[in-house]
């Protein structure tokens, strides 16, 4: 049975789509076991048990056993940034404003964090990257003066991100914190990318279908990018294991690919015994613990 983290709430002063209109979705957390040829998933949390028919989604690991999440009850008009302490069984409200907050992410040491706002100015909507301190100090800021319309974002260091743009095409680019002008990487991707060891980029390139998982070199943008591999049908959300395989969702099982290998996304786990189905996000801690976000 799923164990439910016990309530505290602290408050301090998709895209477009009001969050009360936002699909219900679920946030689990299980122990992941990652062999030559197995995948094993155990002890199961349901960590949105509080909320099981609002927006529970985008989850980040902040820490060993902090998860940050994006959460919209039904009372609620936009998602606000929540922080799971699973080690405590704890929860805490992180933001509480008019605007929708997405996307939370740890920046640097984790003394401050990250998330996509989502602003309302008259009668537009203005998508742009803020960050705000652990102990919410103060009430945050922009990171960007006048960069907007950013969907999703990956740091890839304390200065440095690559950005999804959100437009007709969508883009993905690289820009800077210091307000260096933005280079495009590439246009209509998936809205799951993240560094590798190696220093490239990887993410799901929608041009053509079969979507493609492809890697890029962020210090030679005059190369093309490299095909991994086909993705799995109708996915674009994956995560990286310690392994250098990879890990995507659909519906209620869970496919692995090893790139080194040939080229084929394997089923290692099937969670329709949960009942979990739609899986979409995923987010592995690095150390055995994998957040899951799916429909029950």
């Amino acid at each position: 049975m799923f164990r439910f983290l016990i309530c505290l709430i602290v408050s301090v002063a998709y895209f477009g789509t009001a969050a009360a209109q936002a699909p219900k979705s679920q946030l689990y957390v299980f122990d992941i076991k990652v062999g030559d040829t197995l995948v094993t998933l155990t002890n199961p949390r349901y960590l949105s048990g509080f909320n099981g028919n609002g927006y529970n989604d985008h989850p980040h690991w902040a820490d060993r056993n902090v998860l940050y999440a994006s959460v919209s009850t039904p009372d609620m008009e936009q998602p606000d940034i929540y922080r799971f302490d699973l080690a405590n069984t704890t929860r805490t409200r992180l933001t509480q404003t008019k605007s929708g907050e997405y996307s939370p992410k740890r920046m640097g040491d984790g003394s401050r964090f990250s998330a996509v706002r989502q602003e309302y100015v008259d009668r537009d909507t203005v998508l742009r990257l803020w960050e705000f301190p652990a102990d919410l100090s103060d009430n945050g800021r922009p990171v960007f003066s006048t960069t907007s319309g950013i969907g999703y974002y990956e740091w890839l260091n304390n200065n440095q991100l690559a950005l999804f743009l959100v437009g007709n095409p969508n883009q993905l680019v690289m820009a800077s914190a210091n307000g260096d002008s933005p280079r495009t990487l590439a246009t209509n991707t998936g809205r799951t990318f993240t560094r590798l060891t190696n220093g490239n980029l990887v993410y799901v390139d929608k041009s053509n279908t079969p979507w493609q998982l492809v890697e890029r070199n962020l210090y030679r943008l005059e190369e093309a990018p490299k095909v991994i591999a086909p993705m799995v049908d109708g996915t674009e959300d994956f995560v990286v294991l310690p392994d250098g395989s990879y890990l995507a969702g659909n519906d209620s099982k869970l496919y692995r690919l090893d790139p080194t290998t040939p080229a084929a996304w394997r089923e290692v786990v099937d969670l329709g015994f949960y009942g979990l189905r739609r899986i979409s996000r995923l987010a592995y801690d690095g150390r055995g613990q994998l957040a899951i976000v799916a429909q029950n």
